[in-house]
């Protein structure tokens, strides 16, 4: 992992040493654990099968078994290490949840069944090489009291390191790929695994209730609008009307699967993997500053739709009690338009299909598309997916009703298949880039076919990434690759332009409302970009189970059990240089957490 992952993230070769003897004491402890279960078989074992024949084969069948299963849990951690440059975190546990789509996902992306073999092979080899040893010590029927001391003395080393060691214990390194190699995985899932849903006032840094509302308010009135109520625990800012605004134009946002700015020539790419999103550019308004609030789609849709910050640890899109909430799709409701959400897989993956159903928009999914030239795992190919939302829209326009649609692609992941005969775009093989040429040779071909229809001359395109395609980096967080591309394209109604002002996902429903000059009431986060007497668009990023808050060059990033650590960030080499502690930035980050959880959990973001 080191040499694949450390040395890219500047892990220089003399943290080895710290690595190994940080890795061994982690592994150690985690083998406590894991050893439980036989130590308790041991205590509870009747003399007399100790010898059994039997007894010895089952046993040295479970020990073979456990070999294997060590030895393919590591290769796995080394890809997985290699996607998300990490150890098993909040995304494992997402594999867990939906087994069908991501063991699929596996087989077709990496060589799995070639990696069964080789590990077979060499569980093999341990087992010649050790069980001669084990099998003599089983076979030795101790005394119930010794292996009750035995047993005790096990306990004991469970609870130690129970109460006096954690899973970030050793984390010593500035850099983050030094801490994660040097983890175990098996505990970072496990820790994943059981924070997965967290109440943030247990678990981060926290200040006093009406401080927390005071200083969000603050933050949100240099954005415009009125606040609707003097009680700080409400923060719905109403909006008048804009008569000089774009008007009812329909509006749909098509959200690009894994695209980061990075593979966009419109932001300094030059390997022209996306003509298409760049020939747009010329006529559209380019966002050169936008952000994802995290690096999952969830959290991307989370931000758009509900214009709500990245509480750790999960996205609000999958956490019990999202219905009925303030979200978009309502504002548009409330003004006269059908709202939509269409994804070209099945809805239930990652609680997609139950979050926008109970929040007032109509679904069409996977299950909608019955005869796709081109389908994976994930679901239909892009092409497939524009041709069904053009149909879908066409019908709403025959209705005579303005539509505002949220449309998920899915083309762009791996494993990375595609229909044939696009240049450029093999089939398979062709890997990330190919996945780009693709996203990018898709929505082209929307572009090219949607002035056909009578709705196009009155629509509002949104082309914006739900997030990065893989964030790596040895910062705690890796700004950067939060980057993604945005724009705003609406030929002979909105004029083309460039915006340099930093936006965020939040910031996209605010802004287009604002455009479109609508009045609304809601408790949105995010501030209209556009506003030109200015305002304060502090950055949340959310990244495992920290979140970042930037506001201009000033970092804090909260962490588990209160933690915090403040840097100065230089966006122009996105570096992050250790700063002494800045309490109030860092009240202003817990703020703006502390109340999107109270507000989420009280029912009260509405």
């Amino acid at each position: 992992l080191w040499w694949a992952f450390g040395l890219p993230a500047r892990a220089s070769f003399d943290q080895v040493p710290f690595i190994l003897l940080g890795g061994l004491a982690n592994d150690s402890v985690e083998l406590v654990y894991l050893l439980a279960p036989f130590s308790l078989f041991r205590l509870l074992m009747p003399v007399g099968i100790a010898g059994h024949q039997l007894y010895r084969r089952l046993a040295g069948l479970m020990f073979f078994l456990v070999l294997f299963g060590m030895l393919y849990l590591a290769s796995a951690e080394y890809f997985f290490f290699d996607e998300f440059d990490s150890r098993f975190n909040l995304v494992a546990v997402d594999y867990l949840i939906y087994p069908h789509e991501v063991l699929v996902n596996i087989w077709d992306s990496y060589p799995v069944l070639q990696v069964i073999l080789v590990m077979l092979v060499l569980a093999g080899l341990l087992y010649r090489w050790s069980w001669r040893h084990l099998d003599a010590g089983l076979a030795k029927p101790d005394r119930f009291l010794d292996r009750g001391k035995a047993f005790a003395a096990h306990a004991l080393l469970i609870a130690l390191a129970g109460f006096g060691f954690s899973t970030n214990t050793l984390a010593y390194s500035a850099n983050r790929v030094s801490n994660q190699i040097s983890a175990n995985g098996i505990s970072s899932l496990f820790q994943a695994f059981i924070t997965n849903d967290l109440d943030y006032t247990q678990h981060y840094r926290t200040i006093a209730d009406d401080q927390a509302f005071t200083l969000v308010r603050e933050s949100l009135a240099t954005g415009g609008g009125d606040f609707v109520a003097p009680d700080l625990r409400n923060i719905n800012r109403s909006f008048a009307e804009n008569s000089a605004g774009l008007g009812k134009m329909n509006v749909v946002v098509i959200v690009e699967e894994s695209l980061g700015a990075g593979y966009v020539g419109a932001y300094g790419d030059r390997r022209q993997l996306t003509p298409n999103f760049d020939r747009l550019t010329q006529s559209g308004l380019l966002f050169r500053n936008a952000f994802a609030t995290g690096t999952r789609t969830v959290r991307g849709l989370e931000a758009i739709s509900t214009s709500f910050p990245p509480i750790p640890s999960e996205s609000i899109v999958k956490r019990p009690g999202s219905e009925g909430i303030a979200n978009w799709g309502r504002v548009m409701a409330e003004n006269g338009y059908h709202s939509s959400f269409l994804y070209g897989g099945y809805g239930y993956f990652d609680n997609m299909n139950h979050f926008f159903s109970s929040n007032g928009f109509a679904i069409s999914d996977r299950s909608d598309i019955p005869d796709p030239t081109f389908a994976n795992i994930w679901g239909v190919c892009d092409e497939d997916l524009f041709r069904h939302a053009m149909d879908y829209f066409d019908g709403i326009h025959q209705q005579g009703k303005p539509f505002f649609s949220i449309i998920m692609t899915t083309s762009n992941h791996k494993p990375y298949t595609f229909p044939e005969g696009i240049e450029g775009v093999p089939p398979k093989g062709g890997g990330r880039s190919a996945g780009i040429r693709y996203a990018d040779h898709a929505l082209g071909r929307l572009m090219a076919m949607a002035p056909e229809h009578d709705w196009y001359d009155n629509t509002l395109f949104v082309v914006v990434a739900d997030h990065d395609a893989r964030v790596y980096g040895r910062a705690q967080v890796p700004v950067e690759r939060y980057r993604i591309p945005l724009l705003f394209y609406a030929p002979g109604k909105l004029p083309a332009g460039t915006v340099e002002g930093i936006t965020s996902q939040m910031d996209i429903a605010p802004t287009v409302l604002s455009l479109l000059g609508f009045s609304y009431t809601a408790p949105f986060y995010g501030q209209n970009v556009l506003n030109p007497v200015g305002g304060n668009h502090p950055l949340l990023l959310n990244h495992n189970h920290d979140v970042a808050y930037i506001d201009g060059a000033r970092m804090v990033v909260l962490g588990l059990q209160g933690a915090t650590d403040f840097f100065r960030y230089h966006a122009d080499t996105d570096a992050l240089e250790p700063v002494e502690e800045d309490s109030e930035l860092a009240d202003r980050a817990a703020a703006h957490c502390q109340t999107a959880f109270e507000l989420f959990k009280s029912h009260r973001y509405e």
